[in-house]
């Protein structure tokens, strides 16, 4: 096969952070070629500008001699006319460790195409080929990707990729150094898991588990999986979490400590279930948002914001599916799914936002708002992911319920995939809807209105409590208290300061302040620090205990600093919102049998 855009990258300086990168064009346009870096990677839905990380570039033509390129825009290049083949060469600077951009050092190196590979515009839809490079001093190195080898080119080896396209180029991540490196096979489909980072991972019993996860949501969908091969690249750090999901492939970052050890318990601990859910969500964004798409996203735009109102499914849904299918697969319990259900709940409720935009206007601002968080957005903003969950449990439990558990919500998704996914059909903003109405034979008209584009509380106590869930709210024990397991607090009435705090011995920063709170009401604001209570010294560790030690009703001075100014004012505690869910499976046979059903996909 002979690709008409040819890209080679390696590193010359890594200690520099910069990956050299060369792209040769066969043909390139008679009248000059034009070139563009995508301004945003799909999955995460905010402008990131990448190319403000290019820099040096340069061409030439069949002859080696130089060809003028002109800065076209913030992250487009002209070349002058050129005979083929024109190569242009430049640098990227690549220090951002996250999943949606390019990180390189003497320790490993990692990009997305859409951080590196500059688009041949009028070319974008032929064979493109990769060279990556061993990087210099780089020995022991090899390369994980889920982009196909060229012949000749060994297993996790430097050498020759191939894509079909550009699109496909910049969706298939690269990892290269010396990571754990370990497959399994689910349903017949190769998998690995490449993992960066110091770490001590029970990789035997990551991958076992890996492989039930896989297998159900295959089995989910129905086989044969949409992909040939499929590849776990994991950064493993000491602290940190985030995903990013690829056609083939996923980027992880965690925590080390979220990794499963040699001989901890059969049930996974939190920290290690918080891991398994991202896979889980990242795996399930296979089918749904990376085949099952909106229709605004065919094809994706990647120079500007293409704002949908669709992403309370596209990413809710797949919240919702994600730590369900860890129960589905038999790595947790359902009271255990409950556990995380009800922390979700509980997330939802502590964001009083949720009465002041609907999740449809949330997923639309999702590139001004969700991806720029400030201090006031708990008062402002809902999550798509956390309401769209919601609303996606919501939905599962009314089609249930309207049709004896004969349609679901696996159904719809299941449609979606023979309908759209599988053929490359975009999903319109009423399909939803009206596959639900075909589906059950009831539009849920009043239900859509409210839960899509309304700001009413969803029905979650009442359908979970006739589907045979317990349901519990209480106040919260402590900000650390993340819900879905009974109080330890007591029965003792405590005060409730009404803002969120962080750490610090020179006193507690205010980091959001919540809407007609007592701090809001005694004139305190995000960012102000509290230094005294009651004429007592305070810090970041101890002010909440102090409030809680006052009942509700009791008024406290504080002394805060705004700035560099000194203010006193004196709040009126609260008592505690009862904002804190507890799930649990009834006693009682039959009404267990009947939430399992619904657990378990029976």
């Amino acid at each position: 096969m002979n690709a008409a855009v040819h890209y080679r990258i390696g590193a010359r300086r890594p200690e520099a952070h910069i990956f050299d990168v060369e792209l040769t064009i066969a043909k390139p346009a008679p009248d000059g070629q034009h070139l563009r870096l995508p301004n945003w990677i799909p999955g995460s839905y905010m402008i990131r500008d990448f190319s403000k990380n290019l820099s040096g570039i340069s061409a030439r033509d069949a002859r080696g001699r130089p060809v003028s390129v002109r800065k076209a825009g913030k992250s487009e290049w002209q070349c002058a006319p050129a005979e083929g083949p024109l190569t242009i060469a430049y640098e990227v600077y690549a220090w951002d460790l996250s999943v949606r951009g390019a990180h390189l050092d003497q320790t490993h190196g990692f990009f997305n195409g859409t951080s590196v590979f500059l688009e041949v515009v009028g070319q974008s839809g032929g064979l493109h080929e990769v060279m990556i490079e061993r990087p210099q001093g780089a020995d022991g190195w090899r390369v994980a990707t889920s982009l196909p080898p060229a012949e000749g080119t060994p297993a996790l080896g430097f050498g020759r990729y191939l894509a079909e396209d550009y699109d496909a180029l910049i969706d298939h991540p690269v990892e290269m150094g010396t990571f754990t490196h370990a497959t399994f096979t689910a349903c017949g489909v190769p998998h690995e898991v490449a993992i960066t980072g110091r770490h001590r991972t029970d990789t035997d019993r990551l991958v076992r588990d890996l492989e039930k996860l896989c297998t159900a949501q295959i089995r989910f969908f129905g086989e044969p999986a949409p992909f040939d091969r499929y590849v776990f690249l994991v950064t493993a750090l000491g602290s940190g979490y985030g995903g990013l999901e690829h056609r083939a492939s996923t980027a992880l970052v965690c925590a080390r400590d979220d990794l499963p050890l040699a001989g901890e318990p059969a049930a996974p601990g939190e920290r290690y279930r918080t891991f398994l859910g991202l896979c889980s969500h990242e795996y399930f964004h296979s089918w749904n948002v990376k085949r099952i798409k909106p229709a605004v996203f065919h094809p994706y735009d990647l120079r500007a914001e293409t704002p949908t109102p669709q992403l309370w499914f596209f990413e809710g849904i797949t919240s919702y599916y994600d730590d369900l299918l860890l129960a589905r697969a038999g790595l947790v319990t359902p009271q255990a799914y409950l556990e995380l259900l009800a922390q979700q709940i509980t997330r939802h409720l502590r964001t009083p936002g949720r009465f002041r935009q609907s999740v449809t206007d949330s997923s639309l601002d999702a590139w001004t708002k969700y991806y720029k968080q400030d201090e006031n957005s708990p008062n402002a903003i809902v999550s798509y992911y956390v309401k769209g969950a919601l609303v996606g449990l919501c939905l599962d439990l009314l089609m249930r319920e309207k049709t004896g558990d004969r349609v679901t919500l696996d159904t719809l998704m299941r449609r979606l995939w023979q309908e759209y996914g599988l053929i490359g059909r975009g999903v319109d903003d009423d399909d939803i809807p009206r596959l639900v109405a075909e589906l059950c034979g009831d539009p849920l008209a009043d239900f859509f209105r409210e839960a899509l584009f309304g700001t009413a509380e969803l029905p979650l106590s009442e359908l979970l409590t006739t589907r045979g869930v317990d349901w519990q709210l209480r106040p919260a024990d402590n900000a650390a208290d993340p819900g879905g397991k009974p109080g330890s607090a007591g029965d003792r009435p405590r005060g409730w300061l009404g803002a969120r705090i962080a750490g610090g011995e020179s006193g507690a920063t205010l980091q959001t302040v919540f809407t007609d709170g007592p701090a809001q009401r005694a004139g305190l604001s995000a960012g102000d620090i509290v230094i005294a209570a009651n004429g007592l010294r305070v810090t970041g560790g101890s002010l909440e205990k102090v409030m809680a030690s006052h009942a509700p009703g009791e008024a406290v001075e504080l002394h805060a600093f705004r700035r560099d100014e000194l203010m006193r004012c004196t709040v009126t505690l609260s008592a505690p919102p009862a904002d804190t869910c507890v799930l649990t499976l009834p006693a009682d046979a039959q009404r267990r049998a009947h939430a399992e059903q619904w657990l378990l996909g029976r």
